[in-house]
């Protein structure tokens, strides 16, 4: 369905509020009956699922049937993500032995690295891409590696180096495929932008990568050296999508697994201050919420250690925002995203001048995300011009591209009609 024939802003946001809310807490607590939704909401569900990464995970724990074409998007996916995970977990061997052969060390991050773990049945976990941590000097030597692999240079941003298949195809559906492209994206660093501060943890996780190899440490892929080490990582990644409103239930899923597991002395360790010396204000967002979804797995005193590290503004945001708010299911472009991560007055000033007079370099990463994906053009706001686009943050509610473009799809893989025009595009 072209995304201009939606249905109004509205009637969109709503029916994503109701079915991601729904739905997140049925994967921790499923009922018994199906919720009474009409069949366009039905149809946004399969969007949301595919936006929050829970599809796979649905399919294995609801106890009701919803309609036809919902229980058979959801096996579809269970499909794919089975085929997916054998693509994957494929990919990862090849990249250990070329890493081995090439005497280099390169750390699998978030998703790679959970898998070394029993949390989740195959394909269960969705993955577009693989991420490695790699030291600075050995960025080049990588490179070539994974080159070597049947991959090109796609991109490269202030985060990371992204390489793409050489055969990549264009997208299929708006979930999992097995065919899809999977992208390996090269970090030299694990940072987040607070809102404008930069949170660098990148000394917490590098031990093993600068071993020396000579000395006895073993090339190939190598993991977080600590269950800890791990979770800070999802927490800040978790941190960072908050505050850009693009997180995705799975994280929240992978830390509440992960806090299972964590023992009183790893929490500890958890909360002490980074080796940069900063502590780890940040953490009380994603710790919450992942609370309020998944109740009793994140230690009551940990959620109060953090509380008065963190500002005012984030502690309040972080007690009232649902899923739906710092998600991707959150449908309006915000002016300024994540605000209430600043620590100072200043900070929150200097954000609005990052947005509202942003960087060449941050305007060049939006122009290399309408190249990396056309499908993205059929909403208007990647084309447009920065003056434009404030001026519709101001006169307008304009809709995120890529939550527009989710429902879109799956409105156009139902019958479902639209209602009329959406306003104010």
């Amino acid at each position: 369905m072209d995304a201009a024939r939606l249905p109004p802003f509205d009637v969109i946001q709503a029916a994503l509020r109701k079915t991601t809310e729904y739905l997140a807490r049925e994967v921790m607590s499923p009922t018994d009956a199906p919720p009474p939704w009409d069949a366009f909401e039905w149809s946004v569900a399969r969007s949301t699922v595919a936006m929050q990464g829970i599809a796979v995970l649905l399919a294995s724990r609801l106890r009701w049937r919803g309609p036809a074409d919902w229980c058979a998007f959801l096996e579809e996916q269970r499909h794919h993500g089975r085929l997916r995970d054998e693509r994957i977990g494929a990919l990862l061997a090849r990249i250990d032995r070329a890493a081995r052969d090439a005497g280099l060390r390169v750390m699998a991050l978030k998703g790679a690295a959970l898998r070394s773990f029993d949390f989740y049945a195959a394909g269960e976990r969705p993955m577009g891409d693989i991420d490695l941590l790699v030291a600075p000097a050995a960025l080049g030597a990588v490179g070539t590696l994974v080159r070597g692999l049947g991959y090109v240079d796609a991109f490269t941003t202030r985060r990371h180096a992204v390489f793409e298949p050489c055969d990549k195809q264009p997208p299929i559906g708006y979930g999992e495929h097995v065919n899809n492209a999977l992208k390996i994206e090269v970090h030299t660093a694990i940072a987040e932008s607070l809102p404008v501060h930069e949170v660098d943890i990148t000394a917490d996780l590098t031990a093993d990568l600068t071993a020396d190899i000579a000395a006895g440490g073993a090339p190939g892929i190598v993991f977080y050296s600590s269950i800890d080490a791990l979770m800070r990582h999802l927490l800040l990644h978790a941190a960072g999508n908050m505050r850009a409103h693009a997180l995705r239930q799975i994280q929240l899923h992978d830390i509440a697994l992960l806090a299972a597991r964590m023992q009183p002395a790893e929490w500890q360790e958890l909360l002490r201050a980074s080796r940069s010396g900063e502590m780890p204000w940040w953490m009380l967002p994603p710790l919450r919420l992942t609370d309020r979804y998944y109740p009793q797995r994140i230690p009551a005193a940990v959620l109060a250690e953090l509380e008065p590290q963190s500002p005012r503004g984030l502690r309040f945001a972080a007690r009232r925002h649902s899923l739906t708010d710092v998600s991707w299911s959150n449908l309006r472009i915000h002016a300024f995203p994540g605000i209430a991560w600043s620590r100072s007055a200043l900070e929150a000033l200097q954000f609005i001048k990052s947005r509202v007079w942003p960087s060449q370099q941050a305007l060049g990463e939006l122009e290399m995300a309408e190249t990396a994906m056309p499908q993205l053009r059929q909403v208007p706001w990647y084309g447009e011009s920065h003056l434009r686009r404030i001026a519709r943050w101001l006169t307008s509610r304009p809709p995120r591209v890529h939550t527009l473009c989710s429902v879109a799809a799956a409105l156009a893989s139902s019958d479902t009609p639209p209602v009329r025009p959406a306003a104010g595009r």
